[in-house]
Order: C-alpha cells, then structure tokens, then sequence
C-alpha cells in the first residue's frame, strides 16, 4: 500500500530576534499518522505546531502540507490548504459571547453559504462526534467542565472535515479518568473520519495509548521519530533523561502483570 506523506519539513528554522528555536529541522508526517511532539520545556514544540497550522511562518526551510509548499501559494490556495486542518488549542479559545453550537455553525458559515437549519445539523454532527449531549449545545464556553470545554474545541477543529488535525497539549488540566476517555475519543475520531493526527503533550500515558510515532525534539531539531516502545529505550541522553520515569513505570507494570 502507498504511503501518502502529508507533512513534509526540511530545513525549518524559526527564531524569536536572537533566540534560536528551531535549526535544520527535519520531519515527515505519513497520512492515517498518530504523531505526538515531544520535549523539554523550551524546546519548541508549540511553535512547530503553529507552523504546520499556518499560524505562524518560520524564518528558513519549507514545509509542504498535502504536498503543496506553503511558501509558494496563492491566497486563494492558502485559504484552500487551512480549510484541511482543525486545531485544537489548549485553552479551547472558542468564543465567550457564542453558545458552543454557534462556534462550531461560525467556522462553516465563514467558508460556505448554507440556510442556518443546515449550518445547525451539521454543526450538531460534529458535536455528537465529540461525545458531548446535545444539551451542551446551548451552553456557553464558561458554563462548560474542562472535559466538556476540550471536547467542543475539537468538535469546531472538525467543522470543515479536516484530513489532519493538530491539537496542542489535549489533556492538560483533566482528571485521570476524563483524560482517558478524551484518549479514546481520539482514537475513535481517527478510525472514523480518517484522520491524520499530531498532538503536542506531556502526558505519558497519552503517548502510550494514542501515539503510534513520537517525535522528539531537542537540540534545535528532531532528534528522533518513532514508536513509543523505541523512542522510550533510545540512547540519546537528552531522550533517555525525559522518559527515565516512563520506562520504570512501564518496567514495573510489566514485572506486577507477570507475577
């Protein structure tokens, strides 16, 4: 079967005035991917993500989304490119004064002309998605849990069928259980609508349980892309510091499970 890559960087650098944030930095992302960025404080993982999401230009290097150079297109095929990506930011950053139904309906209504009683079933489908009840459909971001605020940030990401959905630090704040659950909707997500994923995360048992590659960076770049298993065993000093805690944990689970 051909792999179809859907993210293609090569020679990315980014700075910040004198602050070097990325240099030669090299990734490829396989479409149907379920890719976590990985690293230090610092280290740039965020500002990587806002770059694949065409929020932010980087200094040197060129990125190619769905096979198109970002750098060489028109408006019109730029606005084309950003309706194929959903982003989930980490604050959920919908929209106070809107009910979360009315987020959603906003971003389908900014790049399609549809009566409102369409705008408002297929912004209910995406909802649904996300497992929330219907009920939330009419709520304000601020009367929502953080569990319930997350999943309507995903359900507007999912407004315009995105093939890659990018989503920056997705369990943070949530309890262990509604952490999981979120987990298991990414999975169902990715199943069901085909989708290419890359989260930004500190949570390990997410990298465990979602991610089929890991990307770690360090050192300005990627240091290493691969399947949790491997890239938690690595021998780069920098990789085996951060998941040092990881792999006892997993060692230990490992040695209770075969008594």
């Amino acid at each position: 079967m051909t792999q179809t890559t859907l993210v293609d960087i090569k020679g990315l650098a980014t700075r910040f005035g004198s602050h070097e944030v990325h240099k030669n930095l090299d990734l490829t992302v396989i479409r149907g991917e379920r890719l976590a960025l990985v690293g230090g404080s610092g280290c740039g993982k965020s500002v990587l993500l806002s770059e694949i999401a065409l929020l932010q230009e980087a200094d040197e290097g060129e990125i190619k989304l769905f096979g198109l150079p970002v750098t060489e297109l028109t408006t019109g095929q730029m606005a084309g490119l950003r309706k194929k990506i959903g982003m989930m930011f980490q604050q959920g950053a919908l929209f106070s004064s809107l009910t979360v139904l009315e987020n959603i309906m906003l971003s389908i209504r900014e790049h399609q002309s549809l009566p409102d009683s369409l705008l408002e079933e297929l912004a209910m489908l995406k909802l649904r998605l996300t497992g929330l009840p219907d009920l939330a459909a009419w709520k304000y971001p601020q009367e929502l849990s953080g569990g319930m605020l997350k999943r309507a940030a995903v359900a507007r990401a999912l407004a315009l069928d995105p093939g890659l959905l990018l989503l920056d630090e997705p369990t943070a704040g949530l309890d262990p259980a509604g952490a999981s659950a979120f987990d298991e909707m990414l999975l169902e997500l990715h199943a069901t609508l085909d989708l290419t994923l890359i989260l930004v995360t500190h949570d390990l048992d997410s990298l465990w349980r979602v991610t089929d590659q890991v990307a770690f960076l360090g050192e300005k770049r990627v240091l290493a892309k691969l399947p949790m298993d491997d890239l938690s065993a690595h021998e780069h000093p920098e990789i085996q510091h951060y998941f040092a805690n990881t792999r006892a944990r997993r060692a230990a689970i490992k040695m209770e499970s075969e008594e």
